[in-house]
This record gives C-alpha cells, structure tokens and sequence, in this order.
C-alpha cells in the first residue's frame, strides 16, 4: 500500500492537466485533481473556444455583405450581442460538462478549490492537506497588465468574452496574436477599434511578411493602427474614457482592453517555498521529462512558458502520464509546430521564419505569392493573401511556411504534416494541386524570390 492519499494531484484542470490525470488513472494509478474555478480551463472557458466563437460571429455581416457581389441582398442587418454572449455561456456549460464526465468516468477524484504546495508531496486545499507520490502542476497562464496610471479601469481578455453589450468604440493595447484577433472580432461587429502598440507593425516574432501583409490588411479593413506609442494614463471620463498616449494624443472609447501578453499563474501557489525553480517572469523551470527541481513535481502547460498552445499542453501531458504511470518514457516533441492567428484575415504557420532559417541554415531560397481570394471575385473586398515558402538550399527540405489569408489556419495544418515529415521542395512539386484552391500555390510556387544579401554582394 501507498503511504500517499494519491499517487498523482495534479493542480489545474485545464487541457495538459485533464489529459495527464485521464491517462494516468487509466494505466491504475489514484489521481485526484484540484480546480479553483470550473474544469476546462483557458482554452475552453477564456480562450481558443470562446474566441473562436466570436470569431466565427464576426464574419456573418461581412458575408453578408460580399454576397451582393453575387446577389444576394440581405436588407438591414442587425446583430444581438447578448443572444451570442446567452449562446455561447450555454456552449461553455456544455463542453464543462464534458470535461467533468472524462475525468469522473476515468476514475479522478475532484477536488473543487484553490490548491498550493505545502512541500515535495504535500498539497493544500483549503484547510485539508492532500499527499501524492507526485505532484503535476497546469494552472496555465493570466494576462497581464502593466502598471499604467488608470489601468484598474482596463479589461483583458478575460473580460472581454463576457461584456454584457459591444462597445462602441474600443482601445486595445498590444500587437500580439490577443490583440490582433480581438481588433478583427470588434471591428468586424462594428466596434470603432484602435490598436495600439510599441512595435513599427503587428506580430513580433512572425515571419516579417507575414506581419506585413497582416498589417496591411488590418489597415485596409478599418481597424485604426497606431504603431510606436503606448498608453501613459487612462483618465475616465463618465461612462467613456480618455487615453493619452506617449505621443501626446488622445483616443476616446467606450471600454480599454489589454492585451500585452499573459505570464505563468504561479503567484501564491507555494512554489518557490518548496524548492521549485522559477524563472524570471514566474514559469515553472523545467527540463525534457517536465520535471521540476523538485524530483516529484512535474509542471506542463503554459505554466512552463514553452509553447503556450493547446494542443501542446496536451502533448506534454500525454507525455507526461506514459513516461510516469506507463513504464513508456515518452518526450514531448516541440519542434516543428503549426499554429494559428486568427486575426482578419487569419494567419497559419508552421517551422522557421526567414530569418531563423538564415541562421540556422545560411542559405536559403524563398518561394512567395500574393493572392486575392477567388470568393471575392465578384466583391468589392480589396482583401489579399501570402503564401510563402523557405528551403534549405543545401538539402531542398521545407523548413518554414507561411500564410495570410482564407482558411490559413486549416490549410497550415496539412502542411505541417510534410514539414513534420522532412519534405522537400522538389517532392511538394511533385505534388499536385487542387483547382481552384488557395492551397494549390504551396504546391505550384516555382520562382525563387531573389536573395537581398546575394544580389547585394553581387551589385
């Protein structure tokens, strides 16, 4: 008999916390898992589900409105923001539900409260203590706002999935993956959006014509770019509020929204206390087994500040449980990862940008085309695309893709496949497309874009 209650706790009951605490009760083990709000977590109840919702919202009116291009006439148009926000708190409730049935059904005992660590096997809840031969720590990530004068009166993400009406006119501050989507979300509901952030464009760390092309398209749709400035206060002004600027300029709205980054939900959980190695901005330090300092205590999920995705969280966890409970040591592979913005229009993207592949590589030949969508043919829509390519020169394998564009996100997804596969240029010629299609051109694009740094030296 174990001289533990468990023989896992795992605090968080998010996407990499449920898959651990599911596998590993399904290989025999006694797992318990402590939640403080409702199983789901980030991604189901504050991020990609309830984004993506909103997103998918947004484009009806604009549908709408390109379909006159092939007659179709709608009349007034008018959208009810709390039917959707009613809509989609049922849909929350119900996908809630299903994480509550997968973790009773595989045998994991619930524990409902804020849990901490007391020590290597010892966790907290409450005025009850709980023991476990090992500790699995997913409490995900929180956004994060800096410290402005009059920030207290700001939203993030959080809250902006639950505002009771749209406002009018909205602020978001940011220039990251957050701030990119929720700009395109209100804007395309008819909110006046203005987007302001340090950066020249949108997306530091992207592929640099994926932030063009994006930037520009922004732009294009009415969003109010306003690059190199920051907010130094926000002054309410009755129900509305005034920004002022670094610049010295001012933009009034009707709500001020956040979106500067999230940072790893660590604070108060005690785990500093027990001997965990925390890293400057509070990630769990961890290495390639996701374990800790701390030989019993695991973390997995955003609260590493790997790659905070979903699907990853998932894979650590899956990872996690096989290597521990399974007698199958297992890694979590974080190379080669596709993911997806989706902004307005959406981004995909999969391997290394232009300028990692550079480094990595030296040379390499890149493959790029501008579209315009073949659905607004008929439109007005001045909406265009990117696709792009980057070749290691010396080995013809694809190691970076990119697009803007229609279905960016789901066409991404194949091509991370054959990247994943070490697929050469030459074998994604031979490849032949589907007509007519935007993802033909991954495999039709023939002409090199001439190299900057070589028709430089050759000048």
């Amino acid at each position: 008999m174990s001289d533990y209650d468990f023989d896992l706790i795992t605090i968080g009951a998010g996407s990499g916390g449920v898959r651990a605490s599911r596998l590993a009760s399904s290989f025999g083990a006694k797992v318990a898992v402590v939640e403080e709000v409702r199983e789901g977590g980030t991604c189901v109840l504050r991020g990609c589900v309830p984004k993506k919702l909103f997103v998918y919202g947004s484009h009806f009116g604009h549908d709408m409105e390109d379909g006159a291009g092939y007659g179709w006439s709608a009349g007034n148009l008018a959208h009810d923001w709390p039917k959707m926000i009613a809509a989609k708190e049922k849909e929350l409730d119900r996908l809630h539900g299903i994480y509550v049935g997968l973790l009773e059904n595989a045998g994991v005992t619930r524990i409902n409260g804020r849990g901490t660590v007391v020590d290597a096997h010892t966790v907290a809840v409450g005025d009850k203590r709980y023991t476990a031969e090992k500790i699995l720590i997913a409490v995900g990530g929180w956004p994060s706002i800096p410290e402005v004068e009059g920030a207290e009166h700001a939203i993030t993400s959080n809250e902006a999935l639950e505002l009771p009406e749209r406002p009018e006119r909205i602020v978001i501050v940011g220039s990251g993956f957050i701030a990119v989507e929720f700009a395109g979300i209100f804007n395309a509901f008819g909110s006046e959006t203005h987007l302001v952030y340090r950066a020249d464009k949108v997306l530091r760390g992207f592929d640099e014509e994926v932030r063009d092309t994006l930037t520009q398209e922004m732009s294009k749709k009415g969003m109010h770019l306003h690059p190199g400035i920051l907010p130094d206060r926000i002054e309410k002004a009755g129900t509305a509020y005034r920004v002022h600027m670094n610049d010295g300029s001012v933009i009034e709205a009707d709500k001020v929204m956040y979106a500067t980054g999230r940072h790893p939900n660590t604070k108060g959980l005690g785990l500093a206390e027990a001997g965990v190695e925390l890293d400057r901005k509070g990630a769990v330090v961890v290495n390639e087994w996701s374990q800790t300092s701390v030989p019993s205590i695991y973390a997995v999920g955003d609260v590493t500040d790997r790659i905070n995705l979903t699907p990853v969280a998932i894979a650590e966890g899956h990872s996690f449980a096989e290597t521990q409970f399974n007698n199958n040591p297992r890694q979590a592979d974080h190379s080669d990862v596709p993911s997806a913005v989706f902004s307005q229009p959406p981004v995909g993207t999969v391997g290394l940008t232009e300028a990692e592949a550079r480094e990595t590589y030296g040379a390499v030949d890149v493959y790029v085309a501008g579209f315009r969508p073949m659905k607004y043919t008929l439109t007005d829509n001045p909406e265009r695309g990117m696709q792009k390519l980057i070749v290691d020169r010396a080995s013809d394998r694809v190691v970076g893709a990119h697009m803007v564009g229609l279905d960016a996100p789901e066409i991404i997804q194949g091509i991370g496949i054959a990247i994943k596969a070490g697929a050469t240029k030459a074998e994604f010629d031979a490849t032949i497309g589907i007509h007519p299609t935007a993802a033909e051109e991954f495999v039709t694009m023939r002409t090199k874009r001439p190299d900057p740094e070589e028709r430089q030296a050759a000048e």
